[in-house]
């Protein structure tokens, strides 16, 4: 029984060590399955060595970024008390890319507590309260998965080949229909089918085609091909290549090909390195093409992955520069890329973000300040991975890609783009009773030269597309009726929108009632809340320079007969002289005080206002005297009014 214990446990060691020589050549995947099989068959009673592979588990996943797994296999490491020094950094880092900020910030904290402050340490507590600060902002654009670039597997790290956006080459893992022409090895770091490199073209409806594995002499190997980027000129391409030689991985390399017709030349080893065996990747040269960015874990990097750039000099590549603290962390700093602006792209799981790799711009501020860095926020990046971004040339839409949302946690290209913004007015064109005028016409003149007649249809709307940042002047016009402007003033605005221009008009055949004209009690002096009522009115002439009107005003019964007259006399001469003041010509204008002699004849408007009047029933002093005090007090009121009816419509015409 002794025997068969010492035999199990040195079968159980043996093979721990067999997967540990797996992982430290960076076969993480190989290693992943073996550590799997391996935590089962641990003795529960045997808690240190049990937590020891389940931390060696969970390091394996966390490598070939399958984080979901990383979180449950850390999380068996901390149950069962493992004293790694950094489980409970690993654990926090897989709860911030599942999302679980409040859950990790507590991991972070102990970590804290068991090793003391860091810059990872306080990055990571800030990475996750910046995220849930940011998951309540957003980004202007609009991400949709684009299903022609994508397939079942892994689908990556787009990027445009020509200035005219093309044409885009990616990396992929797929196998194409009909079986791929050379033999493609699995990868033993992801345990996916080796990446391949694929292209696609706009067909002459500007769709894009479906992806071609790209058929050039060397370009796609047997191994792992990696990103692929663009010269400025867009006639070499570069891309990373690791090879697997006499089963050992080898690092990655930067490789190259120039363009010589349609076809691709025989690659060659870009050797920014004199020792090759120390792994470049990503390479991206900056707009200028002068300097080669590219990633590396040499000596000197400040973290795990940082990014470098080198320049060639007298045909020689210089030593490579660390671009600096500003940019890369003790995370991971990956996926150099340049847009058509400039502007460097990157993704880092090192700065604060939403977790995982998340998709950084930065903008270099001169050597004293360095590179400002700033996180392109949701829906570009997510908690998932967020990585290897193309930007078109007009620097509104383009590609990214993420492992978000799937299961197997596939990476998927995803395409970016500043959603159309729409501009429009809406509005309607009502009488002044509030009845829909169907056969108006709304004039619309535009600062940027628009010059349009827009008919009302049948209920009275109209609609009409307007421009950003553009100064309309609107006229409502209908037969019978007086004109009206308006003005509206659209500003730069980054979200579409609809304004809103309604027209009330006013009929030329019967007399308009003036809302908010006031007198003192008594008296035809007018009050300072009288304004704005009749400032509209001085608006409605100069809309209308060839009409003539006659202002009138009315009384209740109360009172004399003359002493009622002469009052009305008085207001609407009050009001004939406010226009006067106003600049409004004197011939245009007549004042007439009707007293008491024409109560107003209720139309179906007013009744709607008024339940106890009758349409066509004259408020009359007989009729008035009839109703309820209340109902007395109201229809003396509305009898009470200062009114303007248009006597001529041709004013200076002739």
């Amino acid at each position: 029984m002794l025997l068969a214990c010492v035999l199990a446990s040195c079968s159980l060691n043996s093979r721990i060590q067999k997967a540990d020589k797996k992982f430290a050549l960076g076969e993480y995947y190989r290693a992943s399955e073996m550590y799997k099989a391996i935590y089962p068959n641990v003795p529960a009673k045997n808690k240190k060595l049990k937590s020891s592979v389940a931390y060696k588990l969970g390091n394996s996943y966390r490598l070939i970024e399958n984080n979901v797994k990383a979180e449950t296999a850390y999380k068996n490491a901390v149950k069962l008390g493992s004293k790694d020094s950094l489980v409970y950094y690993y654990y926090a880092e897989a709860l911030r890319s599942n999302g679980k900020y409040k859950e990790a910030i507590n991991m972070y904290e102990k970590q804290v507590s068991a090793t003391g402050v860091s810059t990872l340490l306080t990055t990571g507590i800030e990475s996750c309260n910046k995220a849930i600060e940011l998951g309540k902002q957003g980004s202007k654009f609009v991400v949709t998965k684009d299903n022609k670039f994508n397939s079942k597997y892994s689908d990556f790290c787009p990027a445009f080949a020509t200035s005219d956006n093309d044409i885009i080459y990616f990396n992929s893992t797929r196998v194409l229909r009909g079986g791929a022409k050379k033999k493609v090895s699995n990868s033993r770091i992801t345990g996916q089918r080796n990446n391949q490199i694929y292209s696609s073209k706009t067909n002459v409806q500007g769709i894009w085609d479906n992806p071609e594995l790209v058929d050039a002499e060397g370009i796609n190997t047997e191994f792992d091909q990696g990103t692929v980027s663009f010269s400025a000129d867009f006639q070499t391409m570069y891309y990373t290549l690791s090879k697997v030689v006499k089963g050992e991985t080898l690092g990655a390399a930067i490789y190259s090909s120039e363009r010589t017709g349609a076809a691709w030349s025989e690659p060659k080893q870009v050797k920014v390195l004199k020792d090759s065996s120390i792994t470049v990747a990503h390479p991206a040269f900056d707009k200028d093409g002068e300097w080669l960015y590219f990633v590396s874990d040499m000596v000197g990097s400040i973290g795990g992955k940082d990014i470098w750039r080198t320049h060639q000099v007298e045909g020689e590549w210089s030593v490579p520069e660390n671009l600096g603290a500003t940019i890369n962390t003790e995370g991971e700093e990956m996926f150099p890329y340049f847009g058509p602006d400039g502007t460097l792209y990157f993704s880092s799981d090192g700065h604060n973000g939403f977790g995982g790799l998340d998709i950084y711009s930065a903008e270099f501020k001169g050597d004293s300040i360095g590179w400002e860095v700033t996180n392109l926020q949701q829906p570009i990046n997510s908690r998932y991975d967020d990585f290897g971004i193309t930007i078109a040339s007009s620097g509104d839409w383009g590609y990214f890609s993420s492992n978000r949302g799937d299961r197997k946690n596939y990476d998927h290209i995803y395409k970016f783009e500043l959603p159309k913004l729409t501009f429009e007015i809406e509005g309607s064109v009502k009488n002044s009773n509030g009845d829909e005028l169907g056969d108006a016409v709304v004039k619309i003149i535009g600062s940027n030269g628009t010059i349009a007649n827009v008919k009302t249809i049948k209920n009275g709307t109209y609609t009409y597309p307007i421009q950003n940042g553009t100064k309309y002047l609107l006229l409502g016009t209908c037969r019978g009726f007086l004109n009206l402007k308006q003005e509206l003033n659209v500003p730069e605005l980054d979200k579409s929108e609809k304004f809103k221009v309604d027209f009330v008009l006013t009929s030329i055949s019967k007399p308009v009632k003036m809302d908010n004209i006031f007198y003192e009690f008594g008296s035809a002096k007018l009050t300072p809340e009288s304004s704005a009522g009749l400032d509209e009115l001085v608006k409605l002439l100069n809309d209308n320079p060839n009409i003539t009107i006659e202002i009138g005003a009315h009384t209740d019964y109360v009172g004399g007969d003359e002493s009622n007259k002469k009052l009305s006399e008085e207001r609407a001469m009050s009001v004939v002289n406010y226009l006067l003041e106003k600049g409004i010509e004197k011939d245009r204008l007549s004042a007439v005080g009707y007293g008491e002699t024409e109560p107003v004849v209720p139309d179906k408007a007013l009744v709607r206002q008024n339940k106890f009047l009758k349409v066509g029933k004259a408020l009359t002093e007989e009729f008035i005297k009839t109703l309820t005090p209340e109902q007395q007090e109201k229809a003396n009121q509305i009898n009470r009014r200062t009114e303007f009816k248009v006597l001529k419509t041709t004013y200076k015409m002739y």
